[in-house]
């Protein structure tokens, strides 16, 4: 199981294992600055003043060490530009490497983004300018990030994968490992229902771990990398023990994590 994966010429090599915030966590400067100094150097800010945001600005020459992700909501020309100028200010950053128009879940918003005057051509112009360096898509909607995969506009897309969630293996990741599109996982612990059992458990079963659930995702040749998106120190040190044994899983663990999976998918409420 490969350490590191490529974005593309410019950037850095990225640990697989990267990080996000999601805008109910609580992690400080003090504990993301701790993953990066441990490898951690894949970023992804949810776009809302944070620890992370509060860590990049401070950064400083390691700056160009690290990948800052950040999801971006504006689908309009004019709210991009609002949307960006205040991200680099609040970042204490000329550039961001990569920014992900956050869940585009239908046609008409991709239509609505790409149209003239919609966020598409003013981020195209601001790649050119430097400004950013790689733009993606992030969506729930496999069939449609597939789509728009092979419009040959995206950089990069950021999926839903888990043990739960593995339909991007027959929809998303043949089409992406053609086009050679680096992929970004998301919601790699469904939620922490992995981390649970289920009433259809068999006798003796022991949950898998979040080490187990990265794991799992990373094992996946068609992900460049799996976000961890830990609550707090706690959980962040908790995450970061597959650092210390990096490997992946043999036919006996997927196995017992796909079944694991199906089982969850089956009790744990719906998946949208």
């Amino acid at each position: 199981m490969e350490r590191t994966a490529s974005l593309g010429s410019g950037l850095p090599l990225v640990g697989r294992l990267g990080m996000a915030t999601r805008g109910n966590t609580h992690l400080t400067v003090a504990d993301v600055e701790y993953a990066i100094e441990r490898g951690v150097n894949y970023l992804n800010w949810c776009g809302h003043p944070d620890g992370l945001s509060r860590a990049i600005a401070r950064l400083g020459a390691e700056r160009k060490q690290v990948v800052l992700a950040a999801q971006f909501e504006a689908r309009s020309a004019g709210d991009a530009k609002r949307e960006l100028v205040s991200m680099l200010e609040e970042l204490k950053t000329d550039s961001i490497d990569v920014l992900t128009l956050y869940y585009v879940e239908t046609e008409d918003e991709w239509n609505e983004i790409t149209a003239p005057g919609g966020a598409w051509d003013y981020l195209a112009e601001q790649k050119r300018a430097g400004l950013v360096k790689r733009i993606g898509v992030t969506s729930h909607q496999r069939a449609l990030a597939a789509q728009w995969a092979q419009s040959g506009k995206l950089d990069l897309l950021m999926i839903r994968y888990n043990a739960a969630h593995r339909g991007a293996e027959r929809e998303v990741f043949p089409v992406t490992q053609e086009r050679q599109i680096p992929v970004i996982t998301f919601t790699g612990l469904r939620w922490k229902a992995l981390l649970a059992g289920t009433r259809d458990d068999p006798p003796g079963f022991v949950p898998p771990s979040a080490v187990d659930c990265y794991r799992f995702c990373l094992s996946q040749p068609a992900v460049s990398v799996a976000l961890m998106a830990p609550g707090d120190r706690a959980e962040l040190e908790e995450d970061l023990k597959l650092l210390n044994d990096w490997r992946g899983l043999d036919a006996a663990e997927v196995e017992r994590l796909v079944s694991h999976g199906d089982r969850v998918k089956k009790h744990a409420g719906a998946f949208w």
